[in-house]
């Protein structure tokens, strides 16, 4: 079974994920709508669709990596063509941007990756896994806590180093790094998943959507204290979504504005 397939199966499973418990957190009723009844979205957003994209071709970048084979730039600005292509034709219902369109983030999306292979540090650490899927089981929770970590290196102390890609529009303070909840989930992932015995750091790897794209590289740690409250939150969204408790806590912020189920939101208040 390959990477892709191990997550899809882990997916199809009752799960919790950091990114559900942010989306939670976030906005209740946002979460009920999406996870738990299903709805179905009346559009999908660019900001999601061009973020998985590049995704997409740095995971392709790094797992050739891994076999001693580094990707021109060309090659990567063609495969960022061809996914968003592909994503765009098989998506119904695309709402962009203010000022955005198909064209304008093609050629977005190459620039960001011109950016990423010119200053991003190159070899810098061994690859060792490529979007590597993981699940752990917190005590008193039913549900696995599932992810995939964009990409796992070492150095040659053998330090495990775990980053998640970012693709933003403005830069990532280091207080924001230092707070990030996925990155404290990869950092109880890690442990409980074959990384105990060594030392783990993690960072952002950020691409800044700004008129001349830059690469920001912020990096963090977690200790037990980070770890177990992050396990004390896990804790009380996994409670309050089995009670049924969905506050809508978005509502009236700008995320309202690009929401996919920004109608059933407007019923159910008005019901």
């Amino acid at each position: 079974m390959d990477i892709d397939s191990n997550i899809l199966e882990m997916r199809k499973q009752p799960h919790l994920s950091a990114s559900g418990i942010k989306a939670y957190l976030d906005c209740g009723l946002y979460y009920k709508f999406s996870r738990v009844d299903k709805m179905q979205r009346t559009h999908t957003s660019d900001n999601l669709m061009f973020g998985s994209t590049i995704h997409r071709v740095l995971a392709d970048y790094n797992q050739e990596k891994i076999i001693g084979n580094n990707m021109r730039l060309e090659d990567l600005t063609q495969l960022f063509e061809q996914y968003w292509t592909d994503a765009i034709n098989n998506t119904d219902n695309v709402r962009y941007s203010k000022g955005k369109s198909f064209e304008s983030l093609l050629e977005q999306g190459k620039e960001l990756i011109k950016t990423y292979m010119s200053q991003a540090p190159r070899d810098q650490y061994e690859v060792i896994a490529v979007e590597e899927p993981f699940q752990f089981v917190i005590d008193g929770i039913e549900l696995p806590i599932i992810g995939v970590m964009d990409v796992v290196e070492r150095d040659e102390n053998d330090t495990v180093i775990i980053s998640d890609y970012k693709t933003v529009g403005t830069s990532t303070t280091i207080n924001e790094v230092h707070s990030n909840f996925q990155l404290t989930v990869y950092s109880i992932a890690a442990r409980m998943n074959g990384y105990a015995d060594r030392e783990i750091v993690l960072k952002l790897d950020c691409l800044v959507k700004t008129k001349t794209p830059r690469f920001e590289q912020v990096y963090t740690s977690r200790n037990r204290d980070d770890e177990h409250r992050a396990v004390k939150k896990i804790k009380e969204v996994y409670n309050g979504i089995q009670k049924g408790v969905f506050i809508p806590n978005a509502d009236g912020t700008w995320k309202c504005g690009t929401c996919e189920y920004k109608v059933y939101c407007d019923d159910w208040f008005k019901n």
